[in-house]
C-alpha cells in the first residue's frame, strides 16, 4: 500500500507541475505545448512519437499503480520509489528555473533563453531525467511487461527528441553560448572536467 501511495503522490505532483505550469503560461499567452508544431519531416515524426509514448507509457503507469502487483523484490520496489520521488523533484527544480522559457517541444516563433543556472548546472536537460526517474521508478516498483516495453519507448524517444530536435535547435538559436554550456555539462547529470 505505501509504495501505491507514494507512486500516486509522486505522479500528483509531477504532473501537477506540469499543467499548472501550461496554464499559467497560457495565461500569459505563452503556447507551452509546441511538441510537432510547425514541425516537418523526422523532426515531427520524433516529436509527435514522443508525445504518444508519453501518454501510453503514462496510462500503463497509472494502470500498473492501480492493479499494484508486483513481484519485484521488495529493495528493488524501495529503489523504484527512490527514483521515483527523485524524478519528480528534479522536473519540477526544472520547470521552475526555466521559468517562461519552459516549452514541451521546440518552438521556432517563441524568443526564449538558454537556462544554465539552478539545476542546469548539472544537467542539460533535466525534465527529460526526471521523466525517465519517474517512469523506470513506476516499472522498478509496479513490474509489468507492457509498462517495460512502454517505458522503454517512452526513454528511447525522449533520447532522440535531445539529441535529434533540442540538441539542434539551441545550437542553431544560441551557437557558441550552447556549445560553451554543452562543453560543460553533461546531457543528463553530471559536470564535465
Amino acid at each position: 500500500m505505501e509504495f501505491k501511495l507514494i507512486s500516486i503522490a509522486a505522479f500528483i505532483a509531477f504532473y501537477g507541475c506540469y499543467f499548472v505550469k501550461l496554464f499559467r503560461q497560457k495565461k500569459q499567452g505563452i503556447q507551452t505545448d509546441q511538441i510537432g508544431k510547425d514541425k516537418v519531416g523526422f523532426v515531427k515524426f520524433v516529436e509527435v512519437t514522443m508525445k504518444i509514448a508519453a501518454v501510453f507509457v503514462f496510462v500503463a503507469g497509472l494502470v500498473s499503480i492501480f492493479i499494484g502487483t508486483s513481484h519485484s523484490p521488495v529493495a528493488v520496489r524501495v529503489m523504484g520509489a527512490v527514483m521515483s520521488v527523485a524524478g519528480t523533484i528534479v522536473f519540477i527544480a526544472a520547470v521552475q528555473t526555466m521559468r517562461d522559457s519552459w516549452r514541451a517541444g521546440v518552438s521556432q516563433n517563441d524568443k526564449t533563453e538558454l537556462v544554465t543556472n539552478g539545476i542546469y548546472q548539472i544537467s542539460r536537460n533535466p525534465a527529460f531525467l526526471g521523466f525517465d526517474l519517474l517512469y523506470i521508478g513506476t516499472l522498478l516498483i509496479f513490474f509489468n511487461w507492457i509498462l517495460c516495453i512502454l517505458t522503454v519507448f517512452a526513454v528511447i524517444m525522449y533520447h532522440l527528441q535531445i539529441v535529434n530536435v533540442e540538441e539542434d535547435f539551441l545550437l542553431a538559436t544560441f551557437g557558441n553560448k550552447y556549445l560553451q554550456y554543452k562543453k560543460k555539462v553533461c546531457r543528463y547529470i553530471g559536470r564535465k572536467r
